[in-house]
């Protein structure tokens, strides 16, 4: 245990009245590596039960930066029963949240706001496009789980290596496509993996999720080649090179 965690943890608890009018109050039950880089921390409480989540919803959780600082971090919510939420955090870089995940330990205390966001399913759709990296997998996981049977699903995930793919439903009928040490950032390569999708001729629905300015260009391509109209496409921001926190 670091030398100042004591105080903050008493320092949190005299802030206890007002923090529990802000947020629920939830519990460490687990911590699971999942890929190389990626942890699943299972939350547990009885602040939890009787939540409404719809898959690819998100939750703001109160952080720690580096420097003892508090902050908000949003995470996708990669499941959810009767009191446990998970949550995938992706270790990389100093950063508030990856600073935090690493922190933890089993028995902590995580405060967290419900789940919230309109970045979800259109069941209506007559087919489903899913495009990102690692941080939309998270949300990509969920969403493909709760599609209805029978939806027709295309897509392009893009990852550091194999052993970074999160297990998500439909899988065999996702692109894969792996940059090794290239940045994720303004991703060519997803973009041309989007582009080699052999989709219907009408325009279904798009998620699309995970840096900016890649969400941006394969918006782009559905828009001014494919001919899609900007209502198809959903997209969701997750950061950007330089920014921390795009909410």
């Amino acid at each position: 245990m670091s030398s100042d965690r004591p105080r903050r943890m008493a320092a949190d608890r005299l802030a206890g009245p007002l923090l529990g009018l802000l947020f629920l109050r939830a519990e460490v039950a687990g911590i699971d590596r999942i890929t190389p880089r990626m942890r699943l921390i299972r939350l547990a409480g009885d602040a939890l039960r009787g939540l409404e989540w719809t898959p690819g919803q998100q939750v703001r959780v109160r952080v720690r930066d580096p420097r003892g600082k508090t902050a908000l971090r949003t995470y996708s919510v990669w499941s959810y029963r009767e009191d446990e939420i998970g949550l995938c955090v992706l270790d990389h870089g100093d950063g508030p949240g990856a600073a935090w995940a690493r922190s933890l330990r089993q028995g902590d205390e995580v405060l967290l706001r419900k789940p919230e966001g309109t970045f979800v399913i259109t069941e209506s759709a007559p087919y489903h496009v899913f495009a990102g990296e690692e941080t939309a997998s998270v949300a990509f996981g969920p969403m493909l789980g709760a599609l209805p049977a029978g939806a027709r699903v295309y897509g392009a995930v893009e990852v550091a290596r194999e052993a970074d793919r999160l297990p998500l439903p439909h899988a065999a009928e996702l692109s894969w496509r792996f940059r090794g040490d290239v940045p994720a950032a303004s991703s060519e390569r997803l973009v041309s993996a989007v582009r080699d999708l052999d989709l219907p001729a009408g325009p279904g629905v798009a998620y699309l999720a995970g840096e900016a300015r890649t969400c941006q260009a394969v918006r782009a391509h559905l828009v001014s080649e494919r001919g899609w109209p900007r209502r198809s496409v959903l997209v969701k921001p997750f950061w950007a090179p330089g920014k921390r926190g795009l909410e």
